[in-house]
């Protein structure tokens, strides 16, 4: 039978790691009685941590405190964490850079000497490029998770990729980030139809707008939707292209914030993309070296063999 003070942090871990345990289980996993779980359960709250009662089976819930408890991490998690902080604290989400730095030195102080080597490799050894965007205020976030979960319907001003500003209001449905910027995808209501906003470029209108029913989604897959909302639409021109290559090759060429790549086979794709302008389309499609056709705009195809003409004349054939 495992020690008390080692079977009250197995029992904490067990709690923390699954939101509703019955007492048999708990006995179950810990090699005791449900008496002895009942005594356990009681000790911790003792010590401070929330651990209710659950109605129906018999069982128990680790509730929010006043306070925040120590938290019990196993190897993976505790590094997952570390790294977590680590890109925070050069990341997309302004004003939370120092408060990620001070965290993850604090929880360095205490991981054991294998676990700070395996983080202290991985941060020794990365160099992060400069993040090309404008970070967002944790709090507009916050904001705007907060109406997606309550469907308030959100008030506020945008600013365009052309630079124009409007005033919107919409029903937030879901944040997507990109890896460099934070979109919303809503229901905007004037122009009855689903919108992906950059959440940098929008200012918000208090109070909130009245509560919502939800719509259905534009797509089961949000990301894919915001890929393609991102990708292309915003742009004068949107081009298709069949590109004979696998999905996967051309993905790492095309990022989901430049185009969106839609597998046909294993040794083709269709990739969909936008710019404002036709030449910055032929590059980007150029330096990809594998063989494409232009599906639409016709314009692009006219384009591309204008270039071709004027590098076989620049190359002397």
């Amino acid at each position: 039978m495992m020690e008390t003070s080692a079977r009250l942090l197995r029992l904490l871990s067990l709690l923390q790691a699954h939101r509703d345990r019955s007492g048999t289980e708990l006995a179950e996993r810990l090699g005791v009685t449900t008496r002895t779980v009942r005594r356990d359960v009681d000790r911790l709250r003792e010590l401070g941590y929330p651990v209710h009662a659950t109605p129906g089976t018999p069982g128990y819930r680790l509730g929010a405190g006043s306070d925040l408890p120590p938290l019990l991490l196993d190897d993976d998690e505790a590094v997952a964490v570390a790294v977590g902080l680590r890109t925070a604290a050069g990341g997309t989400v302004a004003g939370i850079e120092e408060t990620s730095v001070r965290a993850l030195a604090k929880l360095e102080r205490v991981l054991p000497a294998r676990l700070r080597r395996r983080v202290q490799a991985l941060g020794s050894m990365t160099v992060a490029l400069p993040a090309a965007t404008v970070p967002v205020d944790p709090d507009v976030l916050g904001a705007i998770a907060a109406a997606c979960r309550d469907h308030e319907v959100l008030r506020f001003d945008y600013t365009s990729h052309g630079g124009r500003d409007s005033r919107r209001a919409a029903e937030p449905y879901r944040l997507v980030h990109s890896g460099r910027r934070w979109y919303l995808v809503a229901w905007d209501t004037d122009r009855h139809d689903w919108r992906t906003y950059r959440v940098d470029r929008l200012r918000l209108r208090t109070p909130n707008g009245p509560r919502f029913a939800p719509r259905d989604p534009p797509d089961d897959d949000l990301a894919a939707y915001t890929s393609r909302a991102i990708s292309s639409a915003p742009y004068r021109y949107r081009a298709r292209l069949a590109v004979q290559a696998p999905a996967e090759v051309v993905t790492e060429h095309m990022p989901p914030t430049v185009a969106t790549v839609e597998p046909v086979d294993a040794r083709n794709c269709v990739l969909l993309c936008g710019a404002d302008r036709l030449d910055e389309i032929a590059v980007w499609v150029a330096l990809m070296d594998v063989p494409f056709t232009v599906l639409d705009p016709p314009e692009l195809a006219d384009r591309i063999g204008a270039l071709a003409d004027r590098f076989h004349a620049a190359a002397g054939r």
